[in-house]
């Protein structure tokens, strides 16, 4: 498929976002964020086959072409909530869709849980809740995650002296997936230096969360969201091992085929997500 693509920068109060958007103008609005290390290429597959949507598909902060934050701040989950309601603020739309695939489906719950009133449609792909710890090791996880991030200060990205090398370093990442993915993640999510390519990604993304929610207070978001919301799970994926988890979730479910990327790594797999979602959205 090459459907027509334009590429948007969004100058938010505190950051600059850059965004593919798709589809007609006056289609239901739709936010879709992409998962860890990776960008809005992530829908590059999908986006175009879902109808009646008219999709900005961000560079979350600190990936792709957008913005870092600056030294000091961080990445947290409601970080990227706050960044996504500003997109919405600065596009005018008071009630929006979103399609999250991992970590953006996190971002996703989060929001529609802390703002019902807000979202329209949960569209989640292969991810819910964010993980989760329990009170005891909270003081030790905090430590560990300080003295990470002093420790980064001192190491440099990994630069790979060609493309291939480097699309190749990505389909053997902590998810894997397909060479075809790789290329379009890496399209975007790459730039020269000297030497070679390295990627875009600001390098603090690397780093363990300081803090992480009691699997209650996660389950407190799912629990708020009152709009519409269906999950695809992928056969071969993250959540799929996690049947009490999934048996807990009020959300409609469906088991696709296919890995953790599964709207992304080959086309077949794009089209089973999208057949999901377009009766899921069932724009007229």
């Amino acid at each position: 498929m090459s459907p027509v693509v334009e590429e948007v920068r969004l100058s938010l109060p505190h950051i600059e976002l850059a965004a593919h958007l798709f589809g007609p103008e006056d289609g239901l609005p739709v936010i879709a964020l992409h998962g860890w290390l990776d960008n809005a290429n992530s829908f590059a597959r999908l986006a175009p086959r879902l109808k009646g949507l008219r999709i900005v598909a961000l560079d979350m902060a600190g990936h792709g072409h957008s913005g870092h934050r600056p030294m000091g701040a961080g990445y947290a989950l409601w970080d990227y909530a706050h960044d996504v309601l500003c997109v919405a603020e600065q596009l005018g739309w008071k009630r929006f869709a979103l399609l999250g695939h991992s970590m953006g489906a996190i971002v996703s719950v989060v929001l529609a849980g802390a703002l019902p009133e807000r979202v329209t449609h949960l569209a989640l792909i292969d991810g819910v809740i964010p993980p989760t710890a329990t009170h005891e090791n909270a003081a030790e996880r905090m430590g560990m995650a300080l003295q990470a991030q002093l420790d980064l200060q001192e190491k440099r990205k990994p630069v790979y002296t060609t493309l291939d090398r480097a699309i190749e370093a990505r389909m053997k990442g902590v998810v894997a997936v397909s060479r075809e993915a790789a290329e379009l993640l890496a399209q975007r999510g790459l730039m020269p230096v000297a030497g070679g390519y390295t990627w875009r990604t600001d390098s603090r993304l690397t780093l363990a969360s300081p803090l992480r929610l009691s699997e209650e207070q996660a389950m407190s978001f799912v629990q708020r969201v009152s709009c519409p919301a269906q999950l695809v799970v992928a056969a071969d994926g993250m959540l799929a091992k996690h049947s009490e988890l999934l048996e807990r979730l009020p959300f409609s479910r469906e088991q696709l085929p296919g890995g953790h990327h599964v709207h992304l790594n080959d086309e077949p797999g794009a089209a089973l997500v999208a057949d999901c979602f377009n009766r899921f959205f069932a724009v007229p």
